[in-house]
């Protein structure tokens, strides 16, 4: 696994992201779409297509979940990008990293999160493609290898769409 810990990988990442020119740009239906589709295959409380830039999450879409994005510090999605492909927290209350999470502890009380990473074209981690739920899940390998379906069409919109030179 890349060092994703160093400063100078997170600072290429960040690099990379920026390049890509997507923060702050408007909801896109394809992905959207995608984001909707996967919602209901899980019958989850939100999808998200999540970005982790500097300092915050942000979100390219979304469906379930409103309001602002959350800080880095406190995303489940920070914690997705430093794995190999994927995040599965079945229950995230008795999880250590994120039982005293604002986000499990409040609004939206996460309690079960999946989310499977994104890359650029030169490999970085960006983001996720991930499910969310108000209750404890377990999660199959057939679902995740269906996230992963769902978070390579959204990777393939994300890196055709948008410009990634570095």
């Amino acid at each position: 696994m890349t060092n994703v810990h160093s400063l100078e990988y997170e600072q290429a990442r960040i690099r990379a992201l920026k390049n890509m020119n997507i923060l702050d740009t408007e909801q896109d239906q394809e992905l959207d779409a995608i984001t909707l589709e996967a919602q209901h295959y899980f019958n989850s409380k939100a999808c998200l297509i999540s970005l982790i830039a500097e300092d915050r999450q942000w979100f390219k879409s979304r469906q379930g979940i409103e309001g602002p994005e959350p800080p880095k510090s406190v995303s489940f999605c920070t914690y997705a990008i430093a794995e190999e492909e994927y995040l599965v927290v079945p229950d995230a209350t008795l999880d250590e990293r994120f039982c005293n999470n604002p986000l499990v502890t409040g609004p939206p009380f996460i309690r079960a999160y999946a989310g499977s990473i994104l890359h650029t074209g030169q490999g970085y981690e960006v983001g996720t493609f991930c499910i969310i739920f108000d209750q404890p899940r377990e999660f199959t390998k057939e679902d995740i290898a269906v996230l992963q379906r769902f978070g390579a069409a959204a990777e393939k919109l994300l890196f055709n769409g948008y410009h990634t030179a570095l």
